[in-house]
């Protein structure tokens, strides 16, 4: 008997509710210099906050304080502002707002997908008894994603004509994560584009995964970036530096530590532990797949969210 989607959503509904009170960076705390970042409360920040936990970021003299938001779109201004000193978003976010004359660089990667079909943290799901087959299946149908012109329709899109579908056929609505597993099971969208936890909610309401449309796009896609605004950067590259040596270290943390990874996640999210114990974990890896996002890169030329190929370098802050 499959378990209703309302029932494992209890609790996952509520991952915004982790949020600490902003500091300006360069006050003293105990001696460590205060930073502010903005994060997502999802899987895909556990590394952070297993980083504060194992004190990486004070071993380095830093006091990183984390603080949520809905979506990676709307951190950027954050940080553009000046109200983050670094933030997560997804790639795309990022080539967007870099196109858009934001002097975004990134710092460190931020997740990976596992590059294994049907077994990722991301995917596009129907109901069990849909009468989708196929990714192909979804044109002229609805599919939720969080954000439209962005990662998720992106990749969607992409699986569509991987599969020799056409994306242009989709149609996307914009809808919060918590939202979607209630809106597929009593029919308000066809399909929808979701990461864990709610990928794992869906899949134990007994339902189906029709792509894994990560995977679809690249095999070792980086999906998305830790970053920060040129001038900061530049005003403090030393502590830029102890800022990304300390990333580097969470991640290779989470890597070999699945299991810390689950923990930390009980400890910013009210997921049910059930769910975390099914949850698929991403890769995070250090370092960026650039032919990753110059694919992305790419996919948003051919589906207009950008007119022309980006300036990837001035990205990577490798051109200056």
């Amino acid at each position: 008997m499959r378990r209703t989607l309302a029932a494992l959503t209890t609790g996952a509904a509520l991952l915004a509710a982790t949020a600490c009170g902003s500091t300006e960076a360069g006050s003293d705390s105990g001696g460590l210099t205060t930073v502010a970042a903005g994060v997502i409360p999802i899987v895909d920040v556990a590394p952070v906050y297993l980083g504060v936990d194992q004190g990486f970021f004070e071993d380095r003299g830093i006091d990183l304080r984390l603080e949520s938001g809905s979506g990676g779109a709307a951190i950027v201004p954050g940080v553009v502002s000046g109200e983050f000193d670094l933030a997560f978003s997804n790639t795309v976010s990022l080539i967007v707002a870099r196109e858009q004359g934001l002097p975004l660089v990134t710092l460190a990667n931020g997740v990976t997908t596992t590059g294994e079909q049907g077994a990722d943290f991301s995917g596009v799901f129907v109901l069990d008894d849909s009468p989708v087959r196929d990714v192909t299946d979804l044109e002229g149908l609805t599919v939720a994603t969080n954000n439209l012109q962005n990662i998720g329709d992106t990749t969607v899109r992409q699986s569509v004509r991987a599969a020799g579908g056409d994306p242009a056929a989709v149609e996307f609505v914009e809808l919060p994560f918590p939202d979607m597993p209630a809106a597929l099971e009593t029919g308000q969208i066809d399909a929808v584009w979701a990461v864990e936890p709610f990928a794992s909610i869906i899949r134990q309401a007994g339902h189906r995964e029709v792509a894994s449309n990560f995977v679809d796009t690249h095999p070792d896609l980086s999906v998305a970036a830790y970053f920060a605004s040129e001038q900061r950067v530049a005003e403090d590259p030393e502590l830029f530096a102890d800022i990304t040596a300390a990333l580097e270290e969470s991640f290779a943390y989470a890597e070999d530590n699945p299991d810390e990874v689950r923990r930390i996640l009980s400890t910013y999210t009210e997921i049910d532990q059930v769910v975390i114990d099914a949850l698929v974990l991403p890769r995070f890896p250090a370092e960026i797949n650039k032919d990753s996002v110059r694919t992305l890169a790419e996919l948003m030329v051919e589906d207009g969210l950008i007119d022309a190929e980006p300036d990837l370098d001035a990205l990577y802050g490798t051109a200056r």
